[in-house]
């Protein structure tokens, strides 16, 4: 395992941030680790490169004990942390220079890694002189100059621009072929894109850890509809494949079909036959997004 954390528990004063977390990662894999806002996702990374320690539980990178020898481990990790951390008076070249000598790289890995993330242009500016997005290039590129087997990435897409964004998608995506990726994103369509499993925690514990393939295997429907007048949801139970009903506001409800049928026809017959106008109805397939409010709400 290139990833293997055993019931890590890490509090802040009274404030528990995560509660006996476990879970393991393969070479190959590009985890999307996804929370709400005070999950514990970054702290969760942070013990996972030795940053800060648990107050319990055991943490392995390439099969090293971080916590017994943290230097070891972080020589085999790349880690990208969510506020990009540069030495914004140096020259983009000599700044990635400067992170080479500390872990020994040869100087055309340094050539190598601009050119990955697209910093040819920009390698003999100052690093306050470029845009944020550029700012986050400079940080993939030091955190994949010694070549590490797990690569840590907080927030990696923050700032880019689309056209940046697909081409950092691209990068990760031919990174994690060889390496351990562990992907900590907002944005549900980059996990969508890039990864092939998902982890979800929420008040410092695992609510769901499964391949993307699994979750985006449902064949559920939503149908948001709106009516004219108010009415018991009695009316929806002669409705097939109906797995679910909810009243989100007045006239307004959120039906959801365990079906890959399109149901808006009946829908529409049901107003029909029960003299309802319907004065506006959507229609999505459950996605991620859909599915990490389910679970986190």
């Amino acid at each position: 395992m290139s990833i293997t954390v055993n019931s890590v528990s890490k509090s802040y004063k009274s404030q528990k941030a995560l509660n006996n977390i476990s879970f393991s990662a393969d070479k190959g894999q590009i985890i999307g680790f996804l929370g709400p806002n005070g999950a514990g996702k970054s702290t969760m990374m942070k013990i996972i490169t030795g940053y800060i320690k648990p107050n319990s539980g055991e943490v392995f990178v390439d099969e090293i004990d971080v916590l017994k020898n943290p230097i070891a481990a972080q020589k085999v990790i790349g880690y990208l942390p969510e506020h990009n951390p540069l030495y914004a008076e140096m020259y983009v070249r000599e700044y990635l220079q400067f992170q080479a000598a500390i872990y020994k790289v040869a100087k055309s890995q340094i050539e190598d890694c601009i050119e990955k993330v697209g910093l040819s242009l920009e390698v003999n500016k100052k690093i306050h002189q470029l845009s944020k997005g550029y700012q986050q290039r400079v940080g993939i590129a030091a955190a994949i100059l010694h070549n590490p087997k797990v690569l840590i990435l907080d927030e990696p897409t923050t700032g880019l621009d689309p056209n940046q964004i697909i081409e950092i998608r691209a990068l990760i995506q031919e990174l994690g072929k060889n390496k351990t990726v562990l992907f900590s994103t907002h944005i549900m369509q980059e996990v969508e894109a890039v990864c092939d499993r998902v982890i979800i925690i929420k008040k410092g514990e695992i609510l769901v850890d499964k391949k993307l393939e699994e979750l985006q295997d449902s064949k559920q429907q939503i149908i948001e509809v709106t009516f004219n007048i108010s009415f018991d949801e009695v009316i929806f139970q002669k409705l097939s494949n109906l797995s679910s009903i909810k009243n989100t506001l007045d006239n307004n409800w959120q039906l959801t079909f365990s079906s890959d049928e399109d149901v808006r026809s009946k829908i529409f017959d049901l107003a029909q036959e029960n003299n309802l106008k319907i004065l506006g109805l959507t229609t999505q397939n459950k996605d991620l997004e859909t599915f990490f409010r389910e679970v986190t709400i």
